[in-house]
């Protein structure tokens, strides 16, 4: 009885129920979150009261200049460091405070982290990179192993479980990546730049990969400069100066409209374009500085009175002979 009690009440915090709906509460949901770094006058602020929701299953592409704050939001968001200012809640629980040993305990169980540079030990083969989340647990080797063997055969690397990471391509280490993001079958998967090093064709089989953990009913949070790859989003945040300035519904499939005409879009530039730049800049050049340089020169040749500059001596005689 007791048990059917306590059930029921952590069903009650998890769900909110009103006139027959049923309301989930927010995955992740903060709340004015400021990030600074440095004191007194050296202080940069990387996150400027930064409010954002996101609910469970939701695919979300946060888009943003370099320096915008894409990164630090991340980071706090994976419990990789701590706002200095505002609230953030983690399935309901207030998390910002928590101890380290706790914070990664729930990042641990929670969340999974995809990184552009794939971050593999390249002293351990690809069946024990992925199985490496689980030794923490304290998880025995044979079942580690059983459970690695698993995942990398869902993604297609089953031939390559003993191979090393310099004997794979930037696709399938980041395929491995991957794997070993989802070991633990976390909620929520954060990725950084996750087609920042690869070529089109590994990057869409990245980010199909991707789409089918979404699909499973992972919530995704992708930090991406390709406008391309908001494809697979139901959701774009954009960023700029540590500030969220638009938070827009997307159509999976379509590329978000402000992103159509945003400077993302910007058309290429042709060659002759590029040479015409140079000209330009040639034209560009202040003449002041070419009159700087003649004058120098003059400076080492003394002038008469008239301006004129004095002829050699020598030469004076032979013309009056």
């Amino acid at each position: 009885m007791r048990a059917l009690v306590l059930l029921h009440l952590a069903t009650a915090c998890s769900q909110m129920c009103f006139r027959g709906k049923i309301y989930t509460m927010p995955i992740i949901e903060l709340q004015e979150v400021s990030k600074l770094y440095g004191f007194g006058d050296a202080t940069t602020v990387a996150l400027d009261e930064v409010s954002l929701t996101i609910e469970a299953g939701e695919f979300v592409a946060i888009m943003g200049p370099s320096g915008s704050g894409k990164s630090t939001l991340m980071n706090i968001i994976g419990l990789l460091d701590r706002p200095t200012h505002g609230n953030y809640k983690l399935n309901g629980r207030q998390v910002e405070r928590l101890r380290p040993n706790r914070q990664a305990r729930a990042r641990r169980d929670t969340i999974g982290f995809v990184f552009q540079s794939f971050n593999l030990l390249p002293k351990l083969n690809v069946l024990d990179n992925v199985a490496l989340p689980l030794a923490y647990k304290g998880m025995s080797q044979t079942r580690r192993h059983k459970r690695a063997a698993e995942i990398l055969d869902r993604i297609g690397l089953a031939d390559r479980e003993y191979f090393m990471p310099r004997q794979l391509s930037g696709g399938q280490a980041q395929r491995v990546a991957i794997a070993r993001a989802l070991i633990n079958n976390p909620n929520i998967i954060i990725a950084d730049e996750p087609t920042g090093n690869l070529d089109s064709a590994s990057s869409r089989l990245v980010m199909e990969l991707l789409s089918d953990v979404h699909k499973a009913g992972n919530t995704i949070l992708m930090v991406t400069h390709n406008p391309e790859l908001t494809r697979y989003a139901s959701r774009v945040v954009f960023m700029h100066d540590g500030v969220v300035i638009a938070d827009e519904k997307s159509t999976v499939g379509e590329v978000h409209e402000l992103l159509r005409r945003s400077m993302y879009f910007m058309p290429k530039k042709t060659e002759e374009d590029d040479l015409a730049g140079v000209s330009a800049l040639m034209q560009a050049i202040p003449e002041k500085l070419t009159g700087k340089k003649k004058a120098a020169k003059d400076k080492k040749k003394p002038k008469t009175s008239k301006g004129r500059y004095k002829a050699n001596s020598s030469s004076r005689k032979r013309g009056k002979k």
